[in-house]
């Protein structure tokens, strides 16, 4: 099955060679006769992966033979393109693109020139709704990919509705260059703004900025020169940006247009009504959307003739008449779509454009509509047939921002009244729910759901749980921000209590200080002294760990102090002190640091509080060591680790894994300033082995840098290079220090 050949042809061949038709395979297979046919006759090429497993099962291919038949529809995908900040996903159709002859030729000029290092680096495409600008900047992208060996990313900016928020943009595309959570932790705006027109002058990138809603959203994501090139689309030229390019779009020429529509529905149906086609061109506005909406209907509705089509699409341009020309074509293919749909799929239309995020799975659907998974699945499958929902091989589905504007417009006219509100209530409640019972899955004394609970996605593991929270990251915390908005005071705290263990497995999220602002003032709304205590912790934890922001974080520490003793509650005056004490340590404060870790020890002992108590045990241990104590802070360390070891410890699962990890790599410290090399080095190859299981990158990260210096001190170079090139693989979860220290200490071994 070579990669040279279509997905089609590979597909025909293995069929021929188990002697199947295609009705016997759409038998095996459950795929339908149609939809193979228009797979071998190249109409379809590049169908989703389930279909594709589905065929391999129906003929029979071995586990090898079904991933490279998978390889070969994943060769067929248009682009690649980094996913950032809410991508686009490519159309389906960018395989079937259309003309543009001349607009293509100008944006290769522009690479072209911008290559030379002395030309524009900047070109907007504009034009109105539905005109082609993302298409053609992907298939621009595509076409030129190889001229940028830096990389094509590919910004969605949601400039039709809900903007994403600029500064976001910088954080996921500077991220997308390889840049640490860390090092961008380090920077205000206006660093990073700098930091990116920085990496974009010294490589040679390609940027797609799509849907721009004015000069504002882009300019701080723009280069100042060098040889990389941003492609920029917005329905407005952005004539407040200076040397930039230009390229005004405008519908398709009429043979264009025609060609467009030929390509959609074959040679042969095209040629027979040759007049209706053109017509319906015509009758488009011969706008790529609104061509493609009605093709694919045509397409779905295999019993229409394309006159049927014309006079339905003549009717539409009756009644819509009397909007602006643009706006009216692109609609009335929506409409066109939208009035075909069941009343299922109509309804979950409308509730979509409710999702706060960029695509969504069907659990999604099956929330908002008090129905089964398996249920909206199919109803979702329906918007894909109607080219009104796009869906990727990975199982999730995406609403462009113009539909999902069409939707959000139906759903205020067609809706119930209240129903809307209640459709966003039952999406909250359920994001916010499964976040809570996710994020327990690391809490101690929780664990596994509770028998009781029936969910809407799989959290039967600790790795399902995590694998949720961080995909569907945007949208619960959208929901979350929404929930303190209406004053939902005592949802907010109970999310974001349920997140505190969780969120050392994604230390670098760069949420975190948000999450724990909301809940520690839902906390104060509430007038619950002991709930500030526990939020206004978790707050210090985030400042400190996440954004590096040591002097805020002793403050909230502090605040949190007080709150808990007007609580009476011993346990949250200890962690306060213990929050503090890192804080301190991390602002060169060791004796402050060491003081408060052992006032937190003795109130944790106090409170009976093991989990705290081996926090602060472990934090007066480093504190040791940074005093040049490093004979005691080995003493502490043994100590937690006979704790963890002994029959009887009341300690299990992912506190105590993280607690071994924390307290193996301290070990390994203590011994490096002992100068006991061997020792250290054991004791931090264990930390990597620890860390590694347990998905702490940043953990590994730092552990494999102080085993390569362990391994220096031995004259093991060899060794020491593994360990530090591992970091470097790490990349961005490693964290820039660790990435800047391996890349110093690789630079002082001898080259091979």
């Amino acid at each position: 099955m070579s990669g040279e050949k279509s997905f089609g042809v590979v597909l025909r061949g293995l069929r021929q060679r188990g002697r199947l038709t295609i009705e016997e395979l759409a038998e095996a297979s459950g795929v339908s006769v149609r939809a193979i046919g228009d797979m071998e006759r190249g109409r379809s090429r590049v169908p989703q992966r389930r279909t594709v497993v589905a065929l391999a099962e129906g003929l029979g291919l071995s586990d090898t033979e079904r991933e490279a038949l998978l390889a070969t529809v994943r060769a067929a995908r248009p682009i690649r393109a980094v996913a950032v900040a809410g991508t686009v996903v490519p159309p389906r159709s960018v395989g079937d693109f259309t003309g543009r002859g001349a607009e293509l030729a100008r944006l290769r000029e522009a690479a072209e020139r911008a290559g030379t290092g002395v030309g524009v680096s900047v070109l907007v495409v504009s034009g109105p709704p539905g005109c082609g600008k993302t298409t053609l900047a992907l298939k621009a992208a595509a076409d030129l990919a190889e001229e940028f060996p830096d990389g094509c990313f590919v910004v969605d900016l949601h400039g039709v509705e809900g903007p994403v928020d600029t500064g976001e943009a910088l954080l996921k595309l500077l991220k997308a260059l390889g840049v640490s959570d860390r090092r961008l932790a380090q920077e205000d705006a206006q660093g990073h703004a700098g930091l990116l027109r920085a990496l974009l002058r010294e490589r040679r990138c390609l940027v797609v900025l799509d849907n721009a809603r004015d000069e504002g959203q882009v300019r701080p994501l723009l280069p100042a020169g060098g040889r990389s090139l941003v492609l920029v689309t917005s329905r407005r030229p952005l004539s407040g940006l200076e040397d930039v390019d230009r390229l005004a779009l405008s519908e398709m020429a009429q043979d264009e247009a025609v060609e467009l529509l030929r390509r959609i529905l074959g040679a042969e149906r095209a040629g027979a009504e040759a007049e209706a086609v053109a017509r319906v061109a015509e009758l488009c506005g011969r706008l790529p959307l609104a061509l493609r909406v009605a093709g694919n209907w045509l397409t779905v509705r295999s019993g229409w003739t394309v006159d049927h089509l014309v006079r339905r699409l003549a009717d539409e341009e009756r009644r819509l008449g009397a909007l602006a020309a643009g706006d009216v074509r692109v609609e009335a293919a929506f409409e066109l779509s939208y009035r075909q749909l069941t009343g299922q799929a109509a309804r979950l239309l409308r509730l979509l454009s409710l999702v706060p995020g960029p695509d969504m799975t069907a659990a999604y659907g099956a929330a908002l509509t008090a129905t089964g998974v398996f249920e909206a699945e199919d109803v979702m499958e329906e918007l894909v047939e109607a080219g009104l929902l796009q869906a990727s091989f990975t199982g999730r589905y995406q609403l462009h921002d113009l539909l999902r504007l069409f939707a959000r417009a139906r759903l205020s006219r067609e809706e119930e009244p209240g129903e809307e509100e209640a459709a966003e209530d039952r999406l909250r409640t359920w994001l916010l729910d499964t976040a809570v019972v996710a994020g327990r899955w690391y809490k101690p004394k929780y664990g596994a759901p509770p028998p009781s609970w029936q969910g809407l996605v799989p959290l039967d593991s600790a790795e399902q749980a995590r694998a949720w929270l961080q995909s569907e990251g945007t949208a619960w915390l959208a929901a979350l921000r929404t929930a303190a908005d209406r004053g939902e005071h005592t949802r907010v705290v109970e999310t974001a209590d349920a997140m505190h263990w969780f969120a050392d497995l994604w230390v670098f999220w760069g949420h975190w200080p948000e999450v724990y602002r909301l809940s520690s003032e839902a906390a104060a709304a509430l007038d619950d002294p002991y709930l500030q205590a526990v939020h206004l912790n978790h707050y210090s934890w985030a400042l400190n760990t996440c954004e590096r922001r040591h002097r805020e974080a002793v403050q909230r520490a502090d605040e949190a102090l007080d709150c808990a003793s007007r609580a009476q509650d011993t346990s949250q005056q200890a962690w306060a002190l213990n929050y503090a004490a890192w804080a301190h340590m991390e602002l060169g404060e060791a004796q402050e640091g060491a003081d408060k870790s052992l006032a937190a020890i003795a109130l944790f002992e106090t409170a009976d509080d093991r989990e705290g108590w081996l926090q602060a045990m472990s934090s007066y241990g480093h504190s040791l060591c940074l005093l040049g104590r490093a004979e005691e802070a080995l003493t502490q360390h043994e100590r937690i680790i006979t704790f963890l070891d002994s029959p009887d410890c009341p300690l299990s699962g992912h506190v105590a894994d993280l607690t071994r990890v924390q307290t193996i790599s301290g070990l390994g410290r203590d011994y490096s300033s002992l100068g006991r090399w061997r020792e250290a080095a054991d004791h931090h190859r264990s930390a990597v082995v620890h860390a590694n299981r347990l998905g702490l990158a940043y953990g590994e990260s730092h552990s494999l840098v102080s085993l390569g210096e362990a391994l220096i001190e031995l004259g093991e170079p060899e060794e020491a290079r593994s360990c530090l090139r591992q970091v470097l693989d790490l990349g961005d979860a490693a964290g820039s220090n660790y990435l800047k220290a391996a890349q110093k200490l690789l630079d002082t071994l001898p080259t091979q």
